[in-house]
């Protein structure tokens, strides 16, 4: 700042005028060129009543302090430039399980609206700490629950509907619910985090735990299982769509749905992302509004 307020008092010719373009007061103004002289140990401007004129050494400064200036501006302006351009490498982390949801097919579309950005989709292997991505060179990662970490920022790009189903052969052996409580007596395949199911009655909201007769931490373990004839399970309806219309699983109690969940893009908080990051979350955003997921 003290540059920058030499060089002002020198163009500017005048104390007050400086300040007045800086936005500052005069008094500040007064004490960067004092502090600045005390610094450098010698005279940079002489004073008088009428006028003010650099000493040898203030103009061998000056010439000093408007290179490095102009350096300072040109590289700000370089970095600037840079995030407003959406271009670069651009590495996304999702569950594998995503992967069923036609993510290939949005991120293809993406790369070619955007040929200048590379594109490095990676299937799986996310933590369970939300900012863990960023540590791990990730840009951006997809979450599809809450985020409450304050050092990470989300974007909501989609809305996910879930789907009680089991096979014929096990609603055979263990019997049709005919209400989420029936549930209670019933095989169930659940994730490990949280075993308990949401049914919505109305404006109730009804909780459920089933016998666990299986569990994982992933989607895909989780369909398979169901698959099995292992259970009762709450898949993503998309996932499980074409099993329903084959009819290797059964939607069991429609009438009682499942809450909706958020799909996010979670990116590193501070300032304005770069351009490459909010063109892609703004892309997925519109891309799913087109192809919703249901």
């Amino acid at each position: 700042m003290t540059m920058t307020t030499f060089v002002q008092v020198v163009r500017k010719s005048s104390f007050t005028s400086a300040a007045r373009t800086l936005g500052i007061s005069r008094a500040l103004v007064s004490r960067h060129i004092a502090e600045l002289e005390a610094h450098l140990g010698v005279r940079l401007l002489n004073r008088t009543t009428r006028s003010i004129s650099m000493t040898e050494a203030g103009k061998d400064y000056f010439d000093f302090c408007t290179r490095i200036l102009d350096e300072i501006s040109s590289v700000e302006g370089q970095i600037t430039d840079r995030n407003d351009e959406a271009e670069g490498n651009l590495s996304v982390i999702v569950p594998k399980w995503i992967g069923s949801m036609d993510i290939a097919d949005a991120v293809t579309e993406f790369c070619l609206a955007y040929p200048g950005i590379t594109m490095n989709l990676h299937l799986g292997g996310m933590s369970q700490k939300t900012y863990d991505f960023i540590e791990r060179g990730f840009d951006v990662a997809l979450h599809t629950r809450n985020i409450p970490d304050s050092l990470v920022r989300v974007k909501k790009i989609a809305t996910l509907h879930y789907a009680m189903v089991a096979t014929p052969g096990c609603i055979a052996r263990h019997g049709m619910p005919e209400h989420p409580r029936d549930l209670a007596e019933k095989p169930c395949i659940t994730q490990d985090t949280d075993q308990s199911w949401r049914f919505l009655a109305g404006d109730t909201t009804l909780t459920v735990k089933g016998k666990v007769a299986a569990s994982s931490n992933t989607y895909l373990v989780l369909r398979k299982m169901v698959l099995g004839g292992l259970g009762f399970g709450v898949l993503p309806r998309q996932m499980v769509r074409e099993d329903i219309v084959a009819g290797e699983l059964v939607d069991v109690l429609p009438e009682y749905p499942l809450p909706e969940r958020p799909l996010y893009a979670v990116f590193a908080p501070g300032g304005t992302p770069p351009k490459k990051i909010r063109v892609f979350n703004e892309f997925l955003s519109r891309w799913f509004k087109k192809h919703p997921i249901e």
